[in-house]
Parts: structure tokens; sequence; C-alpha cells
């Protein structure tokens, strides 16, 4: 076809077509390898695996559940107080703590402490914890999302930049309640 010949209808429908499958490819591409290699993105992401100070342990008596926050390190310069993260911290002995997201693992509505019935209790659909985040009734499948922790001198640390997830929760079990000295 020479430059002066006029393109045909289905010439023009082809061209479209094309330009819009490409955009639809990358549309959906770019999401589709983005989830495929945010492993690796993560590892390169400043902070991504910080440990955060909570306080001094001090700050929170022995035997009591206490609310704290922590400003998230994994964050941009737009996110301003969203970058504020809430937990609750139990102490157990002085030690051993165990620091729970406040979100529900039903459906992440926020968590409140009762110290008077010793429960944490779910305002959204009635869910119940015991003190050490365990189910104690309602829809949640499993108890509280957990942090990992330690103790260096008087301070308390939880490991942060990732929001526990049941998988993840549930495969560090065994040291979620290490301490450093």
């Amino acid at each position: 076809m020479s430059s002066t010949e006029r393109p045909t209808r289905r010439g023009v429908f082809i061209t479209i077509g094309a330009i819009l499958n490409a955009a639809a490819t990358l549309a959906i591409g770019i999401p589709v390898l983005r989830y495929l290699f945010s492993p690796k993105i993560r590892e390169r992401r400043p902070g991504y695996d910080s440990w955060v100070p909570l306080g001094p342990v001090s700050s929170f008596p022995i035997g009591e559940t206490r609310f704290a926050t922590f400003r998230n390190p994994v964050v941009a310069p737009s996110d301003g107080e969203t970058a504020k993260v809430a937990c609750w911290v139990r102490n157990i002995d002085g030690r051993q703590f165990q620091i729970f997201a406040i979100n529900c693992a039903h459906l992440g509505c926020p968590v409140r402490w009762f110290p008077q019935s010793n429960l944490f209790m779910c305002p959204c659909h009635g869910g119940a914890y015991y003190a050490d985040g365990s189910r104690a009734s309602g829809p949640p499948e499993r108890g509280l999302f957990e942090y990992r922790y330690k103790v260096e001198g008087d301070a308390l640390f939880l490991e942060a930049g990732e929001m526990p997830t049941p998988g993840g929760a549930l495969a560090t079990l065994s040291v979620r309640r290490s301490s450093c000295a």
C-alpha cells in the first residue's frame, strides 16, 4: 500500500484492536508482574524488616495489657498520620511479652482491651479473644495476629514493616517470643 492510498476500514479496525489489546495487556500485566516479583522488591526496600522501638519495658507494667503505637518504617512522605500503627502489648512477666496487631482476625476491625473481663473484643461482629490472644468466641477462626519482638536492655522492640498474617504468624510461632539480653 502506498502513502497516497486510503486505509481500508478493515485495516483501521485491526490497528485499533491491536492498540486496545496492547493497552489491556499492559493494564493487566504490570500488576501481575509486580505481584510475582514483590519478594525481590521487598528485599530492596529500606526498613522493610526493621526492629522498631515501642518504648522502655517499664512503660508496660507486669501483668497488664497496654495500647501502643509505632511508626511504620515502610512509608511514603505523603502517609502522614496514617503511618502510625497501633498494637496491644501484654507484659507477661517483665521479660516475656506478647504484642498483638490491633486488627480482628475476622475482618480486620480494631479490637479493644477490656481489663474488667480480661478479654479483647471486636465491635463489628462480636469476636472475643482471651488475654493471650487466643480465640474465645465469635466469628474469628483463629487468635489475634502477633508481632515478633525482642528486648534489648530496657527497651522493647517490635519487628515491623509487614502486617502479621495467618501464614506468617503461624509459621513463626516458635520464634515470636524471642528475647535478647
